[in-house]
């Protein structure tokens, strides 16, 4: 009922209104043909089996797309296994195993 009367007054929830807008981000790295392919990062809890990567083209190049609140985040690509920096990304922050992690801000 009261969703109703706010909807007819033109006002949203308040819990609603509050809720950042998650953004559409796209990933992309050239890793070459016929590779296995994985985002992890800090929106995922860094399992690289959660998000796979595709080529879909068939020219080594694979994509994927998340829905990220705004924020700051982490995130590596494991490349047959490997993990590897975005090094389309100069943003990159270090990490607790001494090496580096890319870093994306979703505004």
């Amino acid at each position: 009922m009261v969703k109703k009367i706010l909807d007819a007054l033109g006002k949203k929830n308040t819990a609603e209104a509050k809720a950042p807008a998650k953004k559409r981000v796209k990933f992309e790295v050239a890793a070459g043909v016929g590779k296995t392919v994985s985002l992890a990062g800090s929106f995922n809890e860094w399992d690289p089996t959660v998000k796979y990567m595709q080529d879909k083209d068939g020219d080594g190049v694979y994509i994927c797309y998340m829905m990220l609140a705004p924020g700051v985040y982490e995130y590596k690509f494991i490349i047959d296994g490997e993990w590897h920096l975005d090094d389309k990304n100069a943003n990159f922050a270090p990490n607790d195993f001494g090496t580096l992690n890319s870093v994306v801000v979703v505004k």
